[in-house]
């Protein structure tokens, strides 16, 4: 009988240690602060999960092409993730640089209107736009969180039109840095040194420059002292202040 209790009691102790079954997957998520089920309480969670899968990338895999069905909708977890068009005569123009907490996806039309390809190893949540539309009807918080990130993509896309039309090579370059900088800020990472996971051809067709011009206009704010260039894509940017005035042409 004694053998029985003891045996009983480890068996619930182990039980103890096991996580309640109805607590979603999604808690563990390390960026969930960031992405659009922040505004779900623990509760609401499980449905997310339930409509959920997560998906991994290898480097330079695609997510979707651009005139693609628009069947899903997803939020990167980890990595780095690049959004492009394809001009008429082969051209490429990348129109931004997505990290953890990002949403992308989000399409008016039946079609995806942009390619997504990965720049690093990437994890993503994958969701069904058919599943998750009267998730966001039940859930108008959701939806509203949803909304705020469609207005800062917003924000983003004419804060890259400046960057395009008004701006030389060097301003170009101190503003994407600076950018890099707030962005891993907000995610709750060190703005300095920035990493730059993405290569130099991706900048230019960020910044509609060529290679050449990106390399070297690294090169002259290294050699002014603005920046230090450290293997990893590491860029420590002792002279942060330059670079602000640098980035409004001062």
């Amino acid at each position: 009988m004694q053998r029985l209790d003891i045996k009983s009691a480890l068996t619930r102790r182990e039980a103890a240690k096991k996580p309640p079954e109805d607590k979603s997957p999604c808690s563990a998520c390390s960026v969930r602060h960031l992405t659009v089920c922040a505004a779900l309480d623990e509760s609401e969670l499980a449905e997310v999960s339930a409509i959920s899968k997560t998906i991994e990338l290898a480097a330079g895999g695609p997510l979707f092409d651009e005139g693609e069905k628009a069947s899903n909708l997803y939020n990167v977890t980890a990595g780095t993730i690049k959004i492009y068009k394809l001009l008429s005569d082969g051209r490429r123009q990348v129109t931004g640089f997505l990290f953890p907490g990002d949403f992308v996806g989000l399409a008016n039309e039946s079609l995806y209107a942009y390619s997504a390809e990965a720049v690093t190893v990437c994890t993503v949540c994958r969701f069904s736009r058919r599943e998750l539309e009267p998730l966001l009807d039940r859930h108008p918080k959701m939806e509203r969180r949803l909304l705020g990130m469609a207005s800062h993509e917003l924000a983003a896309a004419q804060e890259q039109m400046l960057l395009l039309g008004r701006k030389t090579a060097k301003e170009k370059i101190a503003s994407f840095l600076l950018s890099l900088s707030q962005r891993a800020q907000d995610r709750g990472q060190s703005g300095n040194p920035v990493t730059l996971a993405m290569s130099r051809t991706d900048i230019g067709d960020f910044l509609g420059l060529t290679t050449e011009t990106v390399s070297r206009t690294f090169t002259h704010l290294r050699s002014a002292g603005v920046i230090v260039l450290h293997p990893g894509g590491k860029v420590e940017i002792p002279g942060i202040n330059r670079l602000r005035e640098i980035s409004e042409g001062l």
